[in-house]
């Protein structure tokens, strides 16, 4: 095993045994709680150097504290978001647009891109949304009283969705679903081919929707202009991998969470069963308790940051699930309280780079959730099964086996 080498510039005393990826808690393991091992490190430094906190094991500085995060993410030109995230995998340096541009080239790519997702758009989604929730949920309870959430219900409707907007209908559903689970939780050889199969299948796209435009993303994005010309390849890449692997895994997985959250907590799942005008609320506190994200920032110059050393360079952790556990932010950060009020997690993020389909993300949710609770009487975790958790640069769960019979 290589030695893990801490920088000469971070002080011996920063330094915490911690990763997201291999601490205690982030392992794959049945009933686990990743989330409740994270909140742990509010009883620690409010920043700290982890020497391995990354898909690709490269020490990160480890922002704790909401506060500092929010700070850190709003300063974009100090900490850039270019850090070729899925492009490093194929040993290239583009970034997912508008992800990882900073400004000033972030604002005319976000300023493109918001009509599609906009409060109003999502409005216009939200028949079809609820006729797939529907369609599925009623698919289940007539053939069965359990089922595998994940597999059955929460991906096939989240992905579903996406798909959608992408124009293509659920036919390679499940194929999509093994490359957005490769490239975000394999290994680095499952990673690569995942990879380069995503974006052999963007190309295919754009090129498709060159030759045969439709009323949907890819062609909106082919026919865009930005500064009175067309979008280049690697622009048309960044954007369409990017609303790929959003639509894969983090809606899904929130779901997922949610959901065992209440088959555990039969009290609360029947509060919302009988006042379901409550679930919007209750969703946000549940994306507060269960945020999956990690978002990852590079140094662009020399700075002390709160006591902290960081190097032109330096990668930087902001983890939503760290900060949204925050006691200074939350009062009883670890009590999951579905009437709280004035939440303000940052489950989506926080800053210029805030997630561009957080209102596609929250109506999917709640829906789900709306239509879950009305037709699938008292659920709860099947006996003798367990669901399993991960860490890692997004939080995951398989094998959730919902029963009510």
């Amino acid at each position: 095993m290589a030695t893990i080498r801490v920088p000469e510039h971070v002080p011996p005393e920063m330094v915490k045994d911690f990763s997201l990826f291999t601490s205690p808690g982030m392992e794959r393991m049945p009933n686990g709680d990743p989330h409740a091992a994270v909140a742990c490190l509010h009883n620690g430094p409010r920043i700290f150097y982890s020497p391995c906190n990354t898909r690709d094991g490269r020490g990160t500085w480890v922002i704790v504290r909401a506060q500092d995060q929010r700070k850190l993410l709003q300063d974009t030109g100090t900490f850039s978001s270019h850090r070729s995230l899925f492009a490093s995998a194929l040993g290239e340096n583009w970034p997912l647009i508008p992800l990882e541009l900073d400004p000033p080239a972030h604002s005319v790519f976000r300023s493109l891109l918001n009509p599609l997702l906009s409060p109003r758009r999502i409005m216009e989604l939200e028949p079809a949304v609820r006729d797939r929730a529907i369609a599925l949920i009623s698919k289940i309870s007539a053939s069965s009283t359990s089922c595998d959430i994940l597999t059955d219900f929460a991906f096939p409707f989240a992905v579903s969705i996406f798909l959608r907007l992408l124009g293509l209908s659920d036919e390679r559903l499940n194929t999509f679903v093994g490359w957005g689970k490769d490239l975000l939780h394999g290994d680095g050889i499952r990673r690569t081919a995942a990879a380069r199969t995503i974006l052999a299948f963007i190309d295919e796209l754009a090129a498709m929707r060159r030759k045969e435009p439709a009323d949907d993303f890819m062609t909106f994005v082919v026919q865009a202009k930005v500064d009175g010309r067309l979008l280049r390849d690697q622009e048309i890449h960044g954007i369409g991998v990017l609303l790929f692997v959003a639509g894969l895994d983090t809606v899904a997985t929130a779901i997922g969470f949610d959901l065992a959250y209440l088959a555990r907590n039969p009290t609360e799942q029947e509060l919302l069963r009988s006042k379901p005008d409550r679930i919007v609320l209750a969703a946000e506190e549940l994306l507060r308790a269960y945020s999956t994200v990690q978002m990852i920032r590079v140094a662009t110059k020399d700075i002390n940051f709160e006591g902290a050393p960081i190097r032109k360079g330096d990668y930087i952790s902001c983890a939503t699930m760290i900060a949204n556990r925050d006691p200074v932010e939350f009062e009883n950060p670890n009590t999951i309280d579905l009437a709280r009020e004035d939440n303000r997690h940052t489950a989506f993020a926080y800053g210029p780079h805030r997630c561009l389909g957080s209102h596609l993300a929250r109506r999917e949710i709640v829906i789900g959730l709306e239509e879950w609770l009305s037709r699938i009487p008292d659920f709860r975790i099947k006996d003798g099964t367990a669901p399993i958790t991960y860490g890692g640069h997004v939080f995951g769960m398989e094998n959730l086996i919902l029963d009510w019979s």
